[in-house]
C-alpha cells in the first residue's frame, strides 16, 4: 500500500505546528534571502574566480547560479507545501528515512557554525585595523555576545537586524551596478566610453577555454550558498507557505542577477588580467571610476556583510538543532522554548560550538581548523542533492494527497530536478580531479560517512515506528 499524507490545515502539511515564534514579516523573508548569499565570498573572492577565467567569469556564474535556483526551487516548492523550522532535513527524513534527516540536518549544522568562525575571525580582523589597540579576540568575544543577545531576543528583533543588514548589502551592490554601467557608457565625469575592448582583448573572453569556466564555477559556486536559511526562518513567519513561495521567487533571481550583474560590469571596465590577487575586484572597479576612499567603504560592506552572515548562520544552526531534537535526532533538552517562542537552549548550543570554532580558527588556523573548514567544503553541494532527491519522492505524494499546496511547483519536473542532481554530480566529479579542491571533497566526504555512519547506527538501535 502507498504511504499517504493525513489530512492537515493548508499552512502547516503533515507537520505538527511548530512552537517558535510567528513574528518574521514577509520583508524579513525577502531580505534575508537577498542578504544571505551576499557576502565577503561575493565582494572580495569573487577576485579569484575572475583571475582563473578571465571574463569568461560571467558564464562561470551564469551555470553556478542555473544550478542554485534549480536546487532553491525544489527546495521551496516542499517548504510552500510544508513549513518547517528543520526544512530540508526533516523532508530527507519524510522522503529518504530517518538517516537521511539526521545526516541533511546534522551537517548543515557543522558547516554553519564552522563557516561562522571564519565570518567571526574576518570581521575581527577589520575592526582591528580600524582600532588596533583592541585586540582581535576581544573583538571575535564581542560580535558572538551581540549576536548571541541578538538570537536569544524575540525573532522580530534577528528578522529586523538582518533586514537592515541586507539591505545596506543590496544597496551597496545597486550602487556599484549604477555607477559601473554609467562608467561603462563613459557618462561619468573623466571616463569614456570602455567599449567591448576588455571583454575581447587580454586573450579574449574565453583566454583559459571552456576549462577556465569550469575552474572558475568551482571557485564562485559556494558563493551561492546561504539561500537555504530562507526556508528555515518561513516556518516562523505570520504566513508561511505564502511567505516562503514569495521569497524564494524574488530572491534566486535577484541573487543572478546581482552576482552575473556585477560580474559584466567588473570585466567590462577592468582588463581581467589587471587585478591583483587577494584585491577586491570592487574596490579595483571603484578606484578606477574615482571613488574617493573606495576601499574604506568596500571595507564597512565587507563588514557588513560579514556580520550579517554570522547573525543569519547562528539563528539557521539554532532552528536546525531544534528540529532535529523536536524528532528525537538531537537531546531533548534543547526543545526549551521561551515564553517568545525562541529556542534559547539551542541558541546557545550552536554558538558554544562556534566559540569553540573560533578559538580554534584563531590558535590554529593552518592545523586543525583548516581540517574542519576541509571537512565541510563540499558539505553545501551533499545537503543539495538530497534536496533535489527528496523533491522528487516528495512531489508525487504532495500531486497525489494535497495537490492545492502545490503553489510554488518545481519547473519542468522531473527533468529539472535530474538536470540539477546531474549538475551536482558533474561538480563534484571536477573538485575530484582539481588541486586545489580535491582535499575539501576529500575531507567532506569523510565527515559524511561518519554522520551516515552514527544515523544507520542509531536507526539500527531504535528504529521509529
Amino acid at each position: 500500500m502507498r504511504e499517504r499524507l493525513p489530512e492537515a490545515p493548508p499552512t502547516t502539511g503533515d507537520l505538527p505546528a511548530e512552537p517558535l515564534s510567528h513574528s518574521l514579516k514577509q520583508r524579513h523573508l525577502t531580505m534575508l534571502g537577498l542578504g544571505g548569499v551576499i557576502g565577503a565570498g561575493l565582494f572580495v573572492g569573487s577576485g579569484a574566480g575572475i583571475g582563473i577565467a578571465g571574463p569568461a567569469i560571467i558564464c562561470s556564474y551564469l551555470l553556478a547560479g542555473v544550478l542554485a535556483m534549480l536546487v532553491m526551487r525544489a527546495l521551496g516548492e516542499m517548504s510552500a507545501a510544508m513549513p518547517a523550522s528543520g526544512s530540508f532535513s526533516v523532508y530527507a527524513e519524510r522522503a529518504l528515512g530517518r538517516w537521511a534527516g539526521f545526516s541533511a540536518g546534522w551537517l548543515y549544522w557543522f558547516l554553519l557554525v564552522v563557516v561562522l568562525a571564519v565570518e567571526a575571525t574576518g570581521a575581527a580582523k577589520i575592526a582591528s585595523g580600524w582600532v588596533p589597540a583592541v585586540d582581535q579576540w576581544i573583538w571575535v568575544l564581542l560580535f558572538m555576545v551581540v549576536f548571541t543577545v541578538s538570537n536569544l531576543a524575540a525573532v522580530k528583533n534577528f528578522g529586523e537586524f538582518e533586514f537592515w543588514f541586507a539591505a545596506l548589502k543590496v544597496g551597496a551592490i545597486v550602487l556599484f551596478l549604477v555607477l559601473g554601467t554609467l562608467a561603462i557608457f563613459g557618462v561619468l565625469p573623466d571616463t569614456d566610453p570602455v567599449g567591448m575592448a576588455n571583454l575581447t582583448g587580454h586573450g579574449g573572453f574565453f583566454p583559459e577555454g571552456f576549462g577556465g569556466v569550469v575552474a572558475g564555477m568551482l571557485a564562485v559556486i559556494f558563493a551561492f550558498g546561504g539561500l537555504e536559511v530562507v526556508t528555515i526562518a518561513a516556518a516562523e513567519s505570520d504566513d508561511p507557505a505564502r511567505s516562503v513561495s514569495r521569497a524564494v521567487r524574488s530572491a534566486v533571481w535577484r541573487i543572478l542577477f546581482f552576482y552575473v550583474g556585477s560580474m559584466v560590469v567588473i570585466v567590462t571596465l577592468l582588463p581581467w588580467d589587471s587585478l591583483e590577487p587577494g584585491q577586491s575586484p570592487y574596490v579595483a572597479v571603484l578606484d578606477s571610476i574615482g571613488i574617493p576612499a573606495a576601499g574604506q567603504i568596500m571595507n564597512i560592506v565587507v563588514f557588513v556583510a560579514l556580520l550579517s552572515a554570522l547573525n543569519a548562520n547562528l539563528y539557521g544552526s539554532s532552528r536546525m538543532v531544534f528540529s532535529l531534537a523536536e524528532r528525537g535526532e538531537a537531546p531533548k533538552g534543547l526543545l526549551k522554548v521561551s515564553g517568545g517562542g525562541v529556542p534559547r537552549r539551542a541558541v546557545f548550543a550552536s554558538v558554544a560550538f562556534g566559540f569553540v570554532s573560533v578559538v580554534l580558527n584563531l590558535l590554529w588556523p593552518d592545523t586543525i581548523f583548516l581540517y574542519m573548514l576541509n571537512a565541510v567544503g563540499a558539505v553545501l553541494l551533499f545537503v543539495w542533492a538530497l534536496i533535489a532527491v527528496s523533491q522528487l519522492k516528495l512531489r508525487r505524494r504532495i500531486e497525489r494527497d494535497m495537490p492545492e499546496r502545490l503553489t510554488l511547483p518545481m519547473w519542468l519536473f522531473p527533468y529539472a530536478t535530474w538536470a540539477a542532481l546531474a549538475g551536482m554530480a558533474a561538480v563534484l566529479v571536477l573538485m575530484l580531479f582539481d588541486d586545489s579542491a580535491r582535499p575539501q571533497l576529500l575531507w567532506s566526504t569523510g565527515a559524511a560517512l561518519l554522520v551516515l555512519l552514527v544515523a544507520f547506527v542509531r536507526e539500527r538501535r531504535s528504529p521509529k515506528s
